[in-house]
């Protein structure tokens, strides 16, 4: 084993209370025996990353401070004795709690995972929360199947961009709806057919799906069941993609629950409000997505960690393309 030194500090980005989000020093982690010590290169903003700074989240983390960021991606600067796959020096990957910081120490078995080489550190820190979020929607919730018709609301935000990658790649023919500055950016990662929502309700244009992604939300349970199949399955992250104001989370949870309901009496199953599970092999098969250039990270803007706070209230005001990226 590597052997680090305990006192060492490190920058990392702390809420010590509600809304007081900041750039401070930490100790740096040591290096458990089965653990992994990741130099952070960058790290991306997440709708999850904003519930910490919250007075709920407060609460539900004893209130004591906590370094925000779930995303990852570095360099491996040491690894426990138990450690075997990885070495210092490798470029990694993956998720976790408390990743706006310079180190980042993650158990070998979890969310991690080689980087390919053929995307930069900025690309892969955005991969984990996002793109595990739409490949368990699809595969897992939605039990995709090549040539399935599939529908994704809100295909241009973190979530959206990768959702429609992967569902190309696991074999659905995938119509998009986004708004008018973001058709051309969604057709080139390959969506079939573009919905701009200003200019026509994709619930009442006539077609039907058998799988619908609803990210952007905001969709009654018959305005659903226009669009898909009989059979067919609804899976809403939208709750995830609020802003986090009481009005703004009531209003999409009220939403989510009456798709819930309506799907009880009906030959149309609805997923509502998972939690993506960050782990290991879903982590190595988004590196092999990666690696074969079948999905691409797609960023908007670009922030320093000192100004992780401004990426954090940018990506709120709901207005996000892409991923934002976070630089270390």
């Amino acid at each position: 084993m590597v052997e680090v030194e305990t006192s060492t500090r490190m920058k990392a980005i702390v809420c010590a209370k509600p809304g007081d989000i900041r750039l401070s020093e930490t100790d740096r982690p040591a290096v458990t025996d089965d653990g992994v010590l990741v130099h952070v290169h960058a790290s991306s903003a997440n709708p999850v990353d904003l519930f910490p700074t919250t007075f709920a989240g407060w609460m539900m983390g004893g209130r004591k401070a906590s370094v925000l960021g779930a995303d990852f991606a570095g360099t491996v600067e040491a690894v426990g004795r138990n450690v075997t796959r990885f070495q210092p020096g490798d470029a990694v990957f993956g998720g976790g709690r408390g990743c706006y910081a310079e180190y980042k120490l993650i158990p070998a078995n979890a969310a991690i995972a080689h980087k390919p080489a053929g995307i930069t550190f900025a690309q892969a820190g955005t991969v984990s929360v996002a793109a595990t979020t739409a490949l368990q929607a699809l595969r897992d919730h939605g039990q995709i199947k090549p040539g399935q018709k599939v529908l994704i609301n809100g295909a241009s935000g973190g979530v959206g961009t990768f959702a429609v990658q992967i569902a190309r790649a696991l074999g659905g023919k995938v119509t998009a709806v986004c708004s008018t500055r973001n058709v051309e950016m969604v057709t080139g990662l390959g969506a079939e057919r573009v919905i701009d929502y200003r200019k026509q309700d994709f619930s009442r244009a006539g077609e039907r799906y058998d799988l619908m992604l609803d990210i952007a939300g905001g969709r009654s349970w018959p305005a659903v069941t226009r669009v898909l199949e009989p059979g067919g399955t609804y899976v809403g992250v939208g709750a995830a993609a609020v802003q986090h104001s009481r009005a703004g989370l009531f209003k999409v949870l009220g939403q989510l629950l009456g798709v819930r309901t309506g799907s009880m009496f009906g030959r149309r199953r609805a997923v509502t409000l998972f939690i993506a599970n960050l782990n290991h092999a879903d982590m190595e098969y988004l590196a092999d997505l990666l690696a074969s250039g079948k999905v691409t990270p797609v960023i908007e803007r670009t922030y320093p960690l000192a100004q992780a706070p401004e990426a954090l209230a940018y990506l709120n005001e709901g207005h996000a393309r892409a991923k934002i990226a976070i630089e270390i």
